[in-house]
């Protein structure tokens, strides 16, 4: 099994006030972990979400897509919690401002999500909000060590927010205890820039590679593609453009998904044959990931795509 842990949220999206000065806002589902769970199991992988959903109204909204993707809630109790919510706040230009209000997301202890894992397991995904704070991310490291014991490999995809943190500093040594933990690494250009914008993207892959356990390094470029770093190899591909464009909200995390499932199926997703992939293998497994992404960026919202769309997508481009 697959298993994805950190947040699941709303974001409340605001329009410019309109002549009425009314502020109208829509709702929907998000957070970068949830999006991933979602996305590995529309692509055929057995997937378990591990965060706590309340059991107030935007609780059962966050229910909807995993349970009709298959996702398993392995926090079965619903908390009193409320639901964590994003605020955002859009101006004329239609330029994004964020707040966040934490709730049911942390309402976890150190034994109950423990308790939850498979007892083996083949990966464990952990980023967004897992380090923003000193206790959580006690609790949500020894998770992770717990789901090492099981034998997962694991995968970060910090999502690094500077605006989230009071003492970036403190921040920065929390993420590398994960980072120290995780076989594999993805980052976006943006998160590279914010922990440390001196260094190249060359050098910060070397870096990330020199850490006890990481095997592979995937940096997203947005527009740019993504780049592939192993000890064996490196890669770049573009991106996959979708016939219409929705937006790219969910984009990194369907990547993520295309990544790791195309891995599983190449029985490369363990330490060891990870750090043997060469150029070949690492530009290949970048352009699955892109196709998935591509299909996602065709919808509005975060809409991952099925295996048998991502399928059609590459059979067509071997005709």
């Amino acid at each position: 099994m697959f298993v994805v842990g950190g947040e699941s949220l709303i974001d409340l999206v605001s329009e410019p006030r309109g002549p009425d000065g009314v502020i109208h806002m829509h709702a929907h589902q998000g957070g970068s972990p949830y999006n991933c769970a979602i996305a590995l199991a529309k692509l055929g992988n057995d997937t378990g979400f591990l965060c706590p959903i309340s059991k107030d109204g935007f609780g059962s909204y966050l229910l909807e897509p995993l349970d009709a993707a298959g996702v398993k809630t392995l926090l079965t109790q619903r908390v009193v919690a409320p639901t964590t919510l994003a605020v955002v706040t859009l101006n004329e230009k239609r330029q994004a401002a964020y707040e966040f209000y934490r709730g049911a997301d942390r309402a976890f202890t150190q034994q109950g999500m423990v308790a939850a894992l498979p007892q083996t397991l083949d990966l464990y995904q952990i980023g967004g909000f897992c380090p923003i704070l000193p206790e959580d991310a006690a609790i949500w490291a020894e998770v992770v060590r717990a789901a090492m014991a099981r034998g997962a490999t694991i995968s970060i995809d910090p999502n690094v927010r500077p605006s989230l943190v009071d003492d970036f500093g403190s921040y920065k040594q929390r993420l590398s205890t994960f980072l120290d933990l995780a076989h594999i690494i993805k980052m976006s250009e943006e998160d590279l820039l914010a922990l440390e914008p001196s260094l190249s993207i060359e050098a910060h892959s070397a870096a990330l590679l020199a850490r006890p356990n990481c095997e592979l390094v995937i940096v997203t470029l947005g527009e740019k593609g993504s780049l592939a770093y192993t000890p064996a190899g490196r890669a770049k591909a573009g991106i996959w453009s979708p016939p219409v464009f929705g937006d790219t909200v969910g984009a990194g995390d369907s990547l993520m998904a295309g990544v790791l499932s195309y891995l599983r199926e190449k029985d490369a997703l363990r330490p060891g044959p990870l750090k043997t992939l060469g150029s070949a293998e690492l530009e290949a497994m970048l352009h699955f990931g892109a196709v998935v992404a591509g299909l996602n960026c065709g919808q509005v919202g975060c809409k991952p795509p099925t295996r048998a769309e991502v399928d059609a997508v590459l059979s067509e481009e071997r005709r």
